[in-house]
């Protein structure tokens, strides 16, 4: 007895095991977690350190540089990025892929700490904070009004809202971009200068006048009482009020010198809201966190907030990232009901029979669910990928019902009793379906065992597939024979259409055979032809546009313009005003915001949010040239709009990122890049490219004096500290509001420091107790420096970054400024990649090299299967005709060579070989049961597993019809994956149908002539 025949003979047994994959499969679906993607840990660790009033080139030799060397001895780094501007350092740390986020931060932390005693005085201790996954927030709130600054806004939302939020679980953080509270002393030079205070006053008064005291308390026998003092300042009266000096009587308060307010920390950045002043708040998400948990959280608790916001304070939720994953899951979900339906009526007219469609009707579904207890078990969530996984299972796990059921009625219609059918139909099915099973799970192997981004998405895409799959070929041994010997009808009892369905077949069956042989005349035509489609391959691939993923319509996009190096924050408002008139008449425009400064002085960062997709008419796609039509009508700015990135940990920014590094000056870097920048814009590949950085930010240079300095009796340090004083907006100390501490901010007001001219006007106090002006102290040098000094992995770097001409794909666009440099730059010059660039860089290959080793695992699988080296190779020759249809319609500028055109090309390679493995191991049966020659047993193989193969292929092929029509939100993807197998797989299939026996006949094994040789080796 077979191991099939238990099963037909037990149906209680066939019927108990499926219903336990049912069981265990449902239970599944209810407990796995929905996300957007597989859960990742794409770590960034952010060291920032204040400097004030410090320039640029002194924060990067003496913060940055010794902060780098010492965090780049930290194990687990990528990359390491650092960003030097007047007054603060910023360096980034980008972490190896899934590296652990907690043992990254420990480290850096530790790094950093051994540092502080290297750093200058007057610099603040380094802050670090660390984010892991994506870099922009999951959700975006803004708060915004027409009646409270924005200072009272955000300090507001400090002590109200952002504690809630933060409180949510999956919450990491409740970040917040607007202005604090801080107290500001505006110094008047002039009155300075006619009072006799000099800046060291002030400071002094203010260390002195506003103390924060801890008294301590008092203490009988019986009672103890805790003590306050008011030693401290809490209010701008009080600080007017303090004394700086008393001359006989004559006292001189603080506001006879300046003036103090309640104002913002800083005046170089603010957010807007569809053109309103506004407070942001970005909610990230926590490692592990669920992100439409965490969302649905934060939406649930809106109501509460918004009922509790003083008059005339609004809040709105401009972004939402959850939002598109919700509808792309719903989209995918959506997509796997239409082609379960539309695959179980293609089954149903190509059997002709309600009753043969039956089987597979059960064993699919039970196939999914039950592929899903094995994500369950691996740990596996249901995202994007794995469902996207059982779209494309439904056409791979239909084959082996199909092929039961269509053997087994093939025997019926030989004559045989529905039992004996269903036992002599399995028999001969076990061997294929258990190697067409293992030839799929062997396919997808390699992809699960890869690395980095793409090995950590589609780990969970193709072990669920195999998984599928797996339980498919069970349910094909078990359930399907015993059903098909229940439900098919008796030979001699077929309906109307059973029959019609069947002449059809056997004609086309016929017609195939005959032009079959005829073909098989002229073997070498049909090699020729093989090999024509095989090298067509290469061609095909090396013309085709080449990106690391589509870009999605997530329903916004972005934009950053750059203004030049002098802009204020008054310039930016200027301009990022026309920017709002200009976007708010575009097509599908929802809503806008905008950080002014927020990125960089000079940086004007926003989003155009499109309507949701049910009540727009137009594509994120159609809309991006409108909007950048619109940005570039804003001459004040240059600006580029571009998507959201499609995958996740690409780090932002511009789609586009090339960075130049070099131990050279900036000076020779600039001019390095700029010739490289206008080769670029004239090549035609690029719709919008610019430098990170650029050598023009005027600078001017305070030359001291330093023997005039020393005959007054004052040092350089006297000298600088009251530049610092007056001009570098450090904070003395800290005053209390309401429980909260703000800093206390001395500086001259903005009409005292219009120019540099107007610092030969402020006062010192020289040894003797005169003043001086600074006059005739100091001169001025004027130049020009780099906008920011940037270093990446601790040399000096320069980014030019862009977005590629509609038309041109970022893989090309890439490749082609590879190629320029390599031609164009000096020796001692490097390149590099951040952002999606630098993703496509290191992964945009990685499934090219895993395609081989799937086409090497399967060929080692099915040669241990079929015990020959030779019928492996037969079978696979289907593969370069699957390849080659799917590969000339990404060449014809359909799609792009992508991940998922990619992952569609190697489930072609399992798709394809299925239908090799029916007519090679039948062919192989015939010879050795029938004594046919290899010709014969071909043609007869070929002509009776053409129905199945038809099927089967038709089967994955109508599968694909709602991925190839899908809309909406995550449907470029789909449509991809989809046209890739579907187009492959029609086209492979007929060519498949002619080339694969021509080659059979070349170097199949001649069983009979073996079995002759060994009959006389036997009786010899």
């Amino acid at each position: 007895m077979r191991f099939t025949d238990i099963f037909v003979h037990r149906p209680v047994l066939a019927t108990v095991v499926s219903l336990l994959i049912l069981l265990m499969g449902l239970r599944a679906t209810l407990d796995m977690e929905v996300r957007q993607y597989p859960e990742l840990e794409s770590t960034v660790i952010t060291v920032s350190t204040a400097y004030p009033g410090a320039s640029s080139e002194l924060v990067q030799g003496f913060v940055a540089t010794p902060l780098q060397q010492a965090i780049a001895e930290a194990e687990g780094i990528d990359y390491i990025t650092s960003t030097s501007i007047q007054g603060s350092s910023t360096i980034e740390v980008n972490m190896e892929l899934n590296y652990d986020a907690n043992a990254a931060l420990a480290e850096i932390q530790a790094k950093v700490a051994s540092q502080r005693s290297v750093l200058p005085e007057a610099a603040e201790s380094p802050v670090i904070e660390s984010s892991t996954g994506d870099t922009t927030a999951l959700m975006y709130l803004a708060f915004y009004s027409e009646e409270m600054p924005v200072p009272e806004i955000t300090d507001y939302l400090t002590r109200v809202v952002q504690p809630k939020l933060q409180a949510l679980p999956g919450v990491a953080k409740a970040r917040l971009f607007g202005q604090s509270f801080a107290m500001r002393i505006w110094l008047d030079p002039t009155r300075m200068a006619a009072l006799d205070v000099t800046p060291e006053d002030v400071i002094e008064t203010l260390e002195s006048n506003n103390y924060q005291a801890g008294v301590g308390k008092t203490r009988s026998e019986f009672v103890a009482i805790n003590l306050t003092a008011n030693t401290d300042v809490t209010d701008p009266e009080l600080f007017d009020s303090l004394v700086v000096r008393n001359d006989d009587g004559s006292i001189i308060r603080l506001r006879d010198v300046a003036r103090a307010e309640l104002g913002a920390e800083s005046y170089d950045s603010v957010a807007w809201y569809s053109g309103t002043p506004a407070t942001f708040m970005a909610i990230e998400q926590a490692p592990g966190a669920n992100p439409l948990d965490v969302a649905r959280a934060v939406r649930e608790s809106m109501p509460e907030i918004r009922s509790q916001l003083p008059t005339g304070l609004n809040a709105v939720v401009p972004y939402d990232a959850s939002e598109f994953i919700e509808d792309s899951i719903n989209e995918v979900i959506k997509t796997l009901l239409e082609a379960l339906v539309i695959v179980l009526v293609v089954i149903f007219l190509t059997l002709g029979s309600f009753r043969a469609a039956l089987v597979p009707a059960v064993a699919v579904p039970l196939s999914l669910i039950g592929g899903a207890f094995v994500m369950l078990v691996l740990g596996f969530s249901l995202n994007l990928l794995t469902l996207l996984s059982m779209v494309l299972a439904i056409g791979l796990v239909v084959d082996d019902a199909i092929i039961i059921v269509e053997n087994v009625h093939r025997h019926i219609e030989a004559g045989e009793r529905r039992f004996d059918a269903a036992i002599n139909g399995a028999r001969e099915m076990a061997t294929p379906i258990i190697a067409m099973t293992t030839t799929l799970i062997a396919v997808y192997a390699p992809i699960g065992f890869m690395g980095g981004l793409v090995g950590s998405l589609f780990t969970e895409f193709a072990f669920t597939l195999a998984g599928a799959v797996l339980v498919s070929g069970v349910i094909a041994l078990t359930l399907s024979p015993m059903l098909s010997g229940k439900v098919l009808k008796p030979h001699g009892t077929s309906s109307r259409f059973e029959n019609g369905v069947e002449t059809v077949f056997n004609g086309l069956a016929n017609g195939y055979r005959k032009l079959l042989s005829s073909l098989l005349q002229t073997l070498s035509v049909l090699v020729v032809f093989a090999v024509v489609v095989l090298v067509s391959i290469y061609f095909m691939f090396i013309t085709s546009q080449n990106e690391l993923a589509p870009t999605e319509d997530q329903g916004i996009i972005f934009f950053q313009g750059t203004a030049p190096q002098t802009a204020t924050l008054e310039y930016l408002k200027r301009y990022a005003d026309d920017i709002q008139q200009g976007v708010e008449q575009i097509d599908g425009y929802n809503e806008t915001f905008m950080i002014l400064g927020g990125i960089s002085a000079d940086v004007v960062f926003g989003g155009f949010k499109m309507k949701p997709w049910s009540e727009r008419d137009v594509s994120q796609m159609e809309v991006m040239p409108n909007v950048q039509d619109a940005l570039t009508q804003v001459t004040g700015l240059q600006t580029a709009a571009f998507p959201r990135p499609s995958l996740p940990g690409s780090g932002g920014g511009l789609p586009v990122q090339f960075v130049l590094t070099t131990g050279n000056s900036f000076e020779e870097l600039n001019a390095v890049a700029d010739e490289l920048l206008g080769e670029a814009m004239a090549s035609g590949n690029f719709a919008f490219l610019r430098k990170s950085i650029d050598f023009d930010r005027p600078v001017s240079r305070v030359l001291i004096d330093r023997d005039r300095v020393a005959d007054l009796g004052l040092s350089m340090a006297d000298v600088g500290q009251a530049l610092s004083t007056l001009l570098g907006e450090a904070y003395v100390n800290r005053f209390s509001m309401e429980g909260r501490s703000y800093k206390v901010i001395p500086q001259v007001e903005q009409q005292y420091r219009l120019d540099t001219s107007m610092i030969e006007n402020y006062y010192i106090r020289t040894a003797s107790g005169q003043q001086v002006s600074l006059g005739n102290l100091v001169t001025f040098e004027h130049d020009v420096e780099p906008s920011k000094r940037t270093q990446f992995q601790q040399l000096n770097s320069l980014v030019l970054e862009g977005v590629p001409l509609p038309g041109v794909a970022l893989g090309d666009a890439i490749g082609w400024l590879n190629e320029t440099a390599e031609r164009m730059l000096p020796p001692e010059y490097s390149v590099d990649y951040k952002g999606v660039s630098r993703q496509l860089m290191s992964q945009g290959g990685a499934l090219v090299v895993t395609f081989f080793l799937s086409l090497l695992v399967i060929y080692l699988v099915l040669a241990a299967q079929f015990e020959s080296w030779r019928d492996p190779l037969i079978i696979l020759v289907s593969v370069p005709m699957s390849v080659a249809g799917a590969m000339t319609f990404i060449t014809l500028g359909v799609s792009t060579m992508n991940i998922y055109t990619q992952v569609g090309l190697i489930t072609l390679i399992g798709v394809v070989a299925k239908n090799g493995i029916l007519i090679v191991e039948f062919a192989n049966q015939l010879q050795q049961d029938r004594r046919l020659n290899k010709r014969d047993a071909v043609i007869e193989a070929s002509a009776i597993r053409l129905r199945p193969i038809f099927m089967t292929s038709v089967a994955l092929i109508v599968a694909m019809v709602p991925l190839l029509l899908a809309t909406g939100a995550g449907a470029v993807s789909r449509f991809d994956i989809g046209l890739t197998i579907a187009t492959g797989l029609g086209i492979g299939t007929v060519f498949t149908l002619f080339v694969l026996p021509a080659f059979y006949i070349l170097l199949a094994r001649d069983h009979n002539a073996a079995r002759d040789q060994e009959t006389v080796n036997a009786t010899g």
